[in-house]
């Protein structure tokens, strides 16, 4: 499968650091700190095309987020097929200090997705299950 990039602003192209990787490094297109609980939209300087029946996910970094607590608050971000504006990563400092968000810096991946769309079909009334309308911490907590 081939996804179409453009870089509209001066950032490094993403790409998959090693055979097998899940997910491609995005980078920051401009330098912002970010304080504790503070939320900002950094943009990753590319738009895409993706094909029908695709999506992108925008996912943060282990290493920020376990160094720093550096996080994208809406994870994953979903990216459809027929969206062609400039990428955002919402990152959010979940850590206790500032943290400097530098130009180039790798601040988020893309995972790339099939997509199977589904059917919607209303009904008068669902079947029963075992765990029935048990929601969260309904199974227990081990």
């Amino acid at each position: 499968m081939k996804i179409q990039m453009q870089r509209v602003e001066d950032v490094p192209l993403p790409s998959y650091k090693h055979d097998g990787d899940a997910g491609f490094d995005l980078h920051a297109t401009e330098s912002v700190i970010l304080k504790p609980g503070e939320r900002k939209i950094i943009s990753s300087g590319i738009k895409m095309a993706l094909p029908n029946g695709y999506e992108a996910q925008v996912r943060p970094r282990s290493g920020l987020a376990a160094k720093h607590g550096i996080s994208v608050i809406n994870t994953p971000g979903t990216i459809d097929a027929g969206y062609r504006g400039i990428v955002g990563i919402i990152l959010i400092n979940h850590g206790n200090e500032d943290f400097e968000v530098e130009k180039n810096m790798r601040i988020a991946q893309m995972v790339i997705n099939k997509v199977e769309l589904a059917d919607i079909e209303e009904v008068s009334e669902l079947d029963d299950t075992s765990r029935g309308k048990g929601g969260f911490g309904s199974t227990g907590t081990h």
